[in-house]
């Protein structure tokens, strides 16, 4: 009989413990072909096309009095290949580079401690249909450690900020009546020079009902630890309205390279998006409209982008997809561009198509 008491005991203080925590397991498969018309056509397979594969663990636990402790540990895959797959990873072996937080969340917010998208880009990258990746996705929140056409290839000037931060400490407040607001501060960790490569950010969120506005700013400055020549400061502005048979997106963003060039003239990237999604049948319909503007240089560089997706939900986890976008460089340049597996052609246009499929567990 005490036997059995203490068995039941035993069994009791596990239920409540495992009640007061969690430890959940996700992840993204998305794959699909793709092909470019550019200098030369190019076909292939590619991974995260309509959202990026990942494979992630997040956690909670019940601390008592409201209070909350959260870690999250999120890494990007190349789907096509398996390999580890993210802006800024070292190599090609898995990474939680997507992000790697852990924190406190209370009636004060939540403070988190690591690396993790920017309050800014969260903030109004969100209007984009295409969610920042594919082929049509939106340049305007384009990496900061990467060309702004999204060619993956690294270079050593910056002109933009990153989408993520590291060595950050994030305050997100809680939700007063549709607002909320978050804050980054990232450490530039460099040796005697406390403000070298720190970052500080911003974003300002409003949702209420079919309204939703986005309001951003950062300022990244340049040292040892970025590639940012000069110090960096952008600013975006987003919002939507869903009237429900359509919703209607738009976006702006400029971002400022101080001393840029050779000759200490700044570079200046800006631009804007408009869009529109609809529910059709068991998917949903997009359309966006970008316009790009690179200034500084010898010649302002221009680009118009079109794209068109197509999203067939199969079930609540899985779906499947299919994109076009057009991309025209004004005066037969090639700044921009929609993908780097192929150049853009002589004339600066370059178009391309993909298929794939999308399961979420």
């Amino acid at each position: 009989m005490k036997k059995s008491l203490i068995a039941l005991a035993v069994l009791a203080a596990s239920g409540a413990a495992m009640a007061q925590s969690s430890v959940t397991l996700y992840g993204v498969v998305d794959e699909g072909v793709t092909y470019v018309n550019g200098k030369q056509n190019w076909t292939g397979l590619t991974s995260g096309n309509q959202l990026t594969s990942r494979l992630g663990v997040r956690g909670s636990e019940d601390l008592g009095g409201g209070l909350k402790a959260n870690f999250r540990l999120e890494g990007g895959i190349n789907a096509d290949t398996g390999n580890g797959k993210v802006s800024g990873a070292s190599g090609n072996g898995f990474e939680f580079k997507r992000q790697s937080t852990v924190g406190l969340e209370g009636g004060f917010g939540e403070v988190r401690l690591g690396r993790e998208l920017t309050a800014a880009y969260n903030a109004v990258a969100r209007y984009d249909p295409f969610g920042s990746v594919g082929l049509a996705n939106s340049r305007l929140w384009a990496d900061g450690g990467l060309p702004a056409d999204n060619t993956n290839v690294p270079v050593n000037g910056a002109k933009t900020t990153n989408q993520r931060v590291s060595n950050a400490v994030t305050y997100v407040t809680p939700n007063f009546s549709g607002f909320k607001a978050g804050l980054n501060y990232g450490f530039g960790e460099v040796p005697g020079h406390q403000s070298d490569s720190r970052y500080i950010g911003g974003g300002l969120m409003y949702d209420n009902g079919p309204i939703s506005v986005g309001l951003s700013g950062e300022t990244l400055k340049s040292g040892a630890n970025t590639r940012a020549t000069g110090n960096i400061n952008a600013w975006s502005l987003g919002g939507s309205y869903d009237f429900g048979v359509a919703k209607v997106l738009a976006g702006y963003r400029q971002s400022k390279a101080k001393n840029f060039y050779a000759n200490g003239n700044d570079n200046k990237r800006e631009g804007y998006m408009l869009a529109v999604t609809a529910p059709v049948g068991p998917g949903l319909v997009k359309v966006a409209y970008n316009h790009y503007e690179d200034k500084g240089g010898a010649t302002t560089a221009k680009a118009d982008q079109l794209g068109l997706g197509y999203v067939y939900s199969l079930s609540k986890r899985t779906s499947l997809y299919g994109t076009y976008a057009y991309l025209k460089n004004k005066n037969n340049g090639n700044t921009f561009s929609l993908s780097g597996d192929t150049a853009v052609k002589d004339n600066g246009k370059q178009q391309g198509l993909q298929v794939g499929i999308t399961h979420t567990f």
